[in-house]
């Protein structure tokens, strides 16, 4: 009965393809996906990527309702021809599909966090780069401009938006503050706010940026150190655990050895 059921299946799929020659998966999951709308961060995620389109939303929805696609009918097929019960055949679908829901975003989380870390790597040699730039002569817009194309990462990309933004009619600290607003980082946020500042008030910029800099290399020092404690504290699990039992079973197996023989004798 099960595998009857299965090859009904199999064979009423290509005809709904030939009798509805119009009929398109990819456009009924869109519909779907924008009738549902985004019940998490999601865009807000992939906005900070970088991906801040309708089209980058629904790719990344569409994906996942690909790979859950993809699980549900491989599982379907394989747990019917086993004859498993049609109850727990639905559970272990329901829950593939969560996880596969649940990978994802949790990649994309990932991603985020891995995005963050490069801005803030790259954040006190860009601070630098910035400073010489400006103590040269160039203005803010031209050293970032400049930045943008020469140099590689996070932060980088992030100003060739702002120059992208200002070349389609954005005023420069619009553009500014719509990145510190965009990337989720203090140390980031707390330059774009003093740089909008010294260029609204006409302070000087090289000073705001000098005093950026230390306080971005001090605090690339400090992560530093705590990435050295962390690490220092996870390679004490093998000394612990396999180093020290086995150089105390060496020391004590002459020991052990004597003590059997004395009492065999």
């Amino acid at each position: 009965m099960r595998s009857q059921f299965v090859l009904l299946l199999v064979i009423l799929i290509p005809i709904i393809f030939i009798l509805n020659p119009g009929f398109s998966w990819e456009q009924l999951s869109i519909h779907f996906i924008s009738r549902v709308g985004d019940k998490s961060t999601v865009k807000v995620k992939l906005a900070e990527l970088g991906f801040n389109s309708e089209i980058d939303y629904e790719n990344f929805r569409y994906r996942q309702l690909i790979i859950s696609f993809l699980l549900a009918t491989s599982e379907l097929f394989l747990l019917l021809f086993l004859e498993v019960p049609l109850v727990k055949i639905m559970l272990v679908i329901l829950s593939s599909i969560c996880g596969a829901i649940f990978v994802t975003e949790k990649k994309l989380d990932k991603e985020i966090r891995l995005h963050r870390e490069h801005l803030e790597s790259d954040f006190p040699a860009v601070i630098e780069m910035l400073t010489l730039s400006l103590s040269a002569g160039e203005s803010p817009l031209m050293s970032m401009e400049r930045i943008s194309r020469t140099a590689r990462g996070s932060l980088s990309r992030e100003f060739a938006r702002v120059i992208s933004e200002v070349s389609e009619g954005a005023p420069f600290v619009e553009a500014l503050d719509s990145m510190g607003r965009r990337v989720n980082s203090l140390l980031v946020r707390r330059f774009i706010d003093a740089l909008v500042i010294a260029i609204t008030r006409g302070a000087p910029v090289i000073d705001v940026l000098h005093s950026h800099a230390r306080e971005a290399r001090d605090f690339q020092r400090n992560r530093i150190l705590a990435a050295a404690s962390k690490a220092e504290i996870s390679m004490m699990i093998p000394v612990v655990f396999l180093i020290l039992p086995i150089s105390i079973l060496f020391a004590l197996w002459p020991s052990l050895s004597n003590l059997n023989l004395f009492a065999q004798g």
